[in-house]
């Protein structure tokens, strides 16, 4: 089976991960690709401006999808997932959604499930988080257990609901806050939320995978730890998620993992798990 890359890819959001997206698509050569942004109208004259005629930037979801994307990329928060998504599906498009914790809320998937027309399909991207592709195979081969860890210094909760839960031995040791379900996660910590909908959407689901938050003073960077096993055996994989040098506010595989997705097929259909695929 091989994956052929969309013609025409539309994106919704125009702030860092976007600046990225339009970075690897230039680097690659496929930057024609690109038929259109979507913001909202209060940004359009200094977007208008970043776009430098490269691709139109649009200010209502019709104008994009009168531009006939095949597929079109959600790079803006969980809010737009909800504003957008059943619109995009039910216009004959495919959607790519970064912000994949905004599908802890069983009625939005169930939504979005429902609005989605033959032929059109709800992605993951999985290149942002490694071991995607041995969750992916291991859901059929026995998998029971995954368990994701995400560990960062203690002055980056500060501002989090985190902060008031850290006490002084986080200044020297690893203190855990958080241990639940990646559907808890994303309620109490939706911040948190994206990576952890990802591998739970690719593994054993929202409910089954385990999520621990924490402090860890001696961490390099945001550190995350996926731990599986079954039936097939077990593997550990450490994720040091750096933010991307052109801008802190975004991991620095984020945009490039959607890019690699639309035009490498690296990524996985949601709409298997939120329909209960193990």
């Amino acid at each position: 089976m091989s994956w052929h890359p969309p013609a025409r890819i539309g994106v919704i959001g125009y702030g860092a991960i976007t600046d990225e997206i339009v970075r690897c698509l230039d680097i690659c050569g496929e930057l024609d690709r690109l038929i259109g942004v979507l913001d909202i109208p209060e940004k359009l004259p200094e977007l208008a401006e970043r776009a430098s005629g490269r691709f139109p930037v649009f200010t209502a979801l019709s104008d994009l999808l009168a531009r006939t994307p095949a597929i079109v990329i959600e790079a803006a928060g969980h809010g737009a997932v909800h504003a957008f998504g059943a619109d995009i599906l039910k216009g004959g498009c495919d959607l790519l959604i970064a912000s994949t914790g905004a599908l802890a809320d069983d009625k939005l998937s169930a939504k979005l499930i429902a609005s989605m027309r033959e032929g059109t399909e709800l992605w993951i991207a999985s290149g942002a988080v490694a071991g995607i592709d041995g969750l992916l195979a291991a859901r059929t081969a026995g998998l029971q257990s995954v368990t994701y860890t995400s560990l960062k210094g203690p002055a980056a909760w500060r501002g989090t609901p985190a902060h008031a839960l850290l006490g002084d031995d986080a200044k020297e040791h690893r203190v855990i806050f958080f241990s639940g379900s990646a559907r808890e996660a994303a309620v109490h910590y939706p911040q948190n939320a994206n990576v952890a909908a990802t591998i739970a959407l690719a593994g054993i689901g929202l409910d089954r995978t385990r999520v621990e938050l924490g402090s860890d003073p001696h961490v390099p960077g945001p550190l995350g730890i996926i731990e599986a096993d079954g039936e097939f055996g077990r593997f550990k994989f450490d994720i040091l998620a750096l933010a991307s040098r052109r801008n802190p506010k975004t991991s620095a595989l984020t945009g490039h993992s959607l890019v690699a997705a639309v035009l490498d097929g690296m990524c996985f259909r949601a709409s298997n798990a939120l329909r209960g695929f193990r």
